[in-house]
């Protein structure tokens, strides 16, 4: 690589440039003028201020790009949950002093400006939230790398509490557009679908299948910037929106068929319209799968584009372009990109099965096998008729070296077969992936391991060596320096500034963990955050809480395994053992849930209810005063995450032992100084090896004593009969006491404890959960040991920085050098 001169900015870093930019935007870009001009103008005003900046970054990294011809890494996602991007915008171009500055002779306060953004609404839970922390990451570690999406017009929905029921409303992030998103009509692509195939004699005389008939919507790409933080490189994330090939049925218009005329218009943009259209329908089913070919081929045809810039021959292209399937929701790149070459490019089979797998790699987040993908056959022969031709190839040829390999061996092809036999054959894409990828990665030690043991042994004895382990991690940059800016500014004034690049660097407080002082003034911040998050909750929810109880934390999407049902059950023991013992000495506690269910997911939505009913029991029943409060957050979003994380005293992390992946809640929250109870499940594992048993609290069955009892015979009316306070929460719990104008509400929660076999095993753990909790009771009334403890987790997880995983990525999957803008 050739040495390249320092990039240098037109614009200078005063106080004075970003007014004058703010000002000049104002006027120019939003035809205002300062008496004229509401809060959201000067937001956009000062936000396009910082994006020509980061713009002005981004082409000088393109043009490095392209000088080198340099290997770039694709990231392909069905979500990412960006959040706000104003704040970190700012932070990225290190103008946080400046902006403040220029905005305050302006009259205006830059903390007031950040509410004006709304979420961008383009993932759902961890797995966009990851993939949005490793577009930081790669950005500030200098690698080359685009992103590749969706561009939905709304995202996950908007949830209201009616009731205490959740209500699933439209979230249009996009009505009115954002700042920082550019529209990229010259790289438009056409995508195909439906038709059917046929075989033809080539122009070599060749029988050859071709796809004919087909249906055409077309891709339009948006980018947004992604600026690294310390450093010049701004790589960019791609989104795609449908169109129709035709906008409008002109003929059909002018005999009176209006809606005639549309309906290919409104058929075509539905496509980018919803993140995750319901699946419980065909209609839904089709659209999903239609939605993930749309994206994968789009972003296929433009990665060739790419590579296509200067003559190569296709034996190059894994050297150029390495690709990153995250989850099996773009496993279609695999035969989209045999399809590519081998229909479209002539290349032989074996050639460009070779080109497919060196080329890609995939990341499993899931060990629930309900949740890994599935399409039918039918459904695949309808809308991509040829893919399911490769497809079907592709799994003979995998049969024959299975036999070859295990000469008889039925069980092994139907473990390890594409295709699912049943009364439909389905296929299945997580098989897929792992067949058309050079490398499997699972997301967290413990996951790994069982990966390889279970749900892809047969596929591990394969292909040794494939299936690896990429621990997940998160921005320090948005999860600490930008979420927690008083515990920021307290950890820069002891070890300096180096740690938003380098986490390893806060193990540097260790040594102020037992001063009195610094433990002072660490919790200080941490009270004030409290104030914070409180007056939010006084806001939302009309509950007025006091800042000085423990707050103890669980924000997550709302699923059974993840237990949001367990630590209910422990608030009504509390609950009840309080109106047994009104003089019961309890550490006052509010507990503080955010989390949506899927529409779909009739007991998920249940236990939302069954929360929100027994917190307005508790919060109004004068005999319980402060001791405890109970709070659902409505509307969980990043923007909301980044106020209730610096506030966390408990972090709950208790899914059932071996069916959370990873978890990169659990490592926000400890790196804010929240204090962990959880079950040695996904990355809990690592942080208690990072962090000390001194400084978590761990509790319940573990994965080898969760296969145990399963094995032996789990029968939770056991664990009911035995436990005179269980029994009663859960009796409680059932009844009408809760929702008496809502007879039978939450009958069905318990019926999933019981009679439902109670899958995740909460009445097991339930009296250990109990215990733990307990012990952390104990534990915060010791002010100087928490405190303590408190620090120690902020300085011992170094490790789940996301810049240590995309390190690991970039030296052990994609081979990826940096390089520096």
């Amino acid at each position: 690589m050739t040495t390249q001169p320092k990039f240098s900015s037109t614009f200078d870093t005063s106080s004075q440039s970003v007014k004058d930019s703010i000002l000049y935007h104002l006027k120019y870009s939003l035809a205002h003028d300062i008496q004229t001009a509401t809060k959201r103008d000067w937001w956009l005003a000062t936000s396009k201020a910082i994006q020509e900046r980061i713009i002005e970054r981004m082409i000088a990294t393109m043009a490095v790009h392209n000088r080198e011809d340099v290997r770039r890494v694709y990231y392909l996602s069905l979500e990412f949950l960006m959040g706000r991007l104003f704040n970190n915008a700012i932070y990225s171009v290190g103008l946080l002093k400046e902006t403040e500055q220029a905005l305050h002779e302006l009259g205006l306060n830059l903390e007031d400006l950040r509410g004006e953004e709304y979420d961008m609404g383009l993932g759902n839970g961890g797995l966009g939230r990851l993939a949005a922390c490793f577009l930081d990451s790669l950005a500030t570690l200098d690698y080359p790398a685009v992103g590749y999406g969706i561009h939905y017009e709304f995202g996950l929905f908007r949830q209201q509490f009616n009731h205490g029921h959740q209500i699933e409303l439209p979230d249009d992030w996009m009505r009115f557009g954002t700042p920082w998103e550019i529209v990229r009509p010259e790289f438009t692509q056409a995508v195909e679908l439906y038709g059917h195939v046929e075989n033809v004699f080539d122009d070599k005389g060749n029988y050859v299948p071709r796809w004919r008939n087909t249906k055409k919507i077309i891709g339009i790409p948006y980018d947004i910037p992604i600026s690294g933080y310390g450093t010049n490189t701004v790589n960019f994330l791609r989104l795609w929106e449908s169109r129709p090939s035709e906008k409008i049925n002109l003929e059909a218009f002018n005999r009176g068929g209006y809606s005639e005329a549309l309906a290919e218009k409104t058929q075509s943009e539905t496509v980018s319209k919803v993140l995750y259209p319901n699946d419980k329908t065909e209609a839904g089913k089709e659209l999903r799968l239609i939605q993930q070919y749309f994206f994968v081929s789009c972003s296929l045809r433009d990665i060739i584009r790419r590579f296509q810039r200067l003559p190569r021959v296709w034996s190059d292209f894994p050297d150029k372009v390495a690709i990153q399937l995250n989850d099996t929701h773009p496993a279609l790149a695999v035969v989209e990109l045999l399809r590519i070459l081998h229909d479209e490019n002539e290349l032989p089979w074996d050639e460009a099965w070779g080109i497919v797998t060196k080329t890609m790699a995939y990341t499993n987040h899931t060990l629930l096998p309900e949740a890994l993908e599935k399409w039918s056959v039918p459904l695949f022969q309808k809308v991509l008729p040829r893919h399911l031709q490769l497809i079907l190839e592709i799994n003979k040829r995998l049969i024959e070296t299975i036999e070859a390999a295990y000469p008889g061996d039925s069980e092994k092809k139907r473990s390890m077969s594409l295709i699912e036999e049943g009364g439909v054959q389905m296929v299945r894409m997580a098989n897929l992936a792992v067949v058309g990828s050079h490398s499997v990665n699972g997301v967290a030690a413990l996951h790994t391991e069982l990966l390889k043991k279970h749900l892809f042994a047969d596929f591990n004895a394969f292909y040794p060596g494939r299936i690896n382990n990429k621990t997940n991690g998160i921005t320090p940059r948005r999860w600490l320096l930008a979420s927690n800016p008083k515990l920021s500014n307290l950890i820069t004034s002891k070890i300096g500034d180096a740690w938003a690049r380098d986490l390893d660097e806060l193990r540097k407080l260790e040594q102020w963990a037992d001063d009195p002082a610094f433990q002072n003034d660490f919790m200080t911040v941490k009270h004030a955050n409290k104030v914070h998050l409180a007056e939010i909750i006084q806001e939302e929810c009309g509950v007025t809480v006091n800042p000085s109880a423990l707050f103890d934390v669980q924000i997550k999407r709302l699923h059974e395994y993840k237990r949001q049902h367990l630590n209910l059950l422990h608030i009504l023991a509390l609950y009840r053992r309080i109106l047994q013992n009104p003089k019961l000495d309890v550490q006052p506690r509010v507990f503080i849930f955010g989390a949506k269910a899927a529409p779909g997911y009739e007991l998920a939505k249940c236990i939302i209810k069954a929360i929100n009913a027994v917190g307005d029991k508790i919060n109004s029943d004068p005999r319980v005063g402060d001791k405890l409060k109970v709070v659902f957050l409505p509307n969980y979003r990043v923007s909301l995450a980044q106020r209730i994380i610096p506030a966390a005293d408990i972090s709950e992390q208790i899914s059932t032992a071996g069916k959370e992946a990873s978890g990169t809640g659990n490592m926000k929250l400890a790196l804010n100084g929240a204090l962990t109870v959880g079950t040695l499940d996904g990355a809990n594992v690592e942080i208690l090896e990072e962090v000390g048993a001194d400084n978590i609290f761990i509790f319940g069955l573990t994965v080898d004593e969760v296969e145990a009892l399963w094995h032996k015979g789990y029968h939770p009316y056991d664990y009911y009969q035995a436990d005179e306070e269980l029994r009663a929460v859960v009796d409680w719990v059932g009844s009408n006491f809760f929702t008496p104008d809502e007879p039978g509400a939450l009958a069905g929660l318990k019926h999933s404890f019981l009679d439902g076999g109670d899958p995740y095993l909460c009445l097991a753990d339930f009296r250990a959960y109990s215990d733990i909790q307990h012990k952390i009771d104990e534990a915060y009334r010791d002010k100087a040991r928490w405190a303590r403890m408190a620090i120690m987790n902020t300085a011992r997880v170094g490790k789940f920085s996301s810049d240590r995983t995309i390190h690991e990525y970039a030296r052990e999957i994609w081979k990826l050098p940096q390089v520096p803008v």
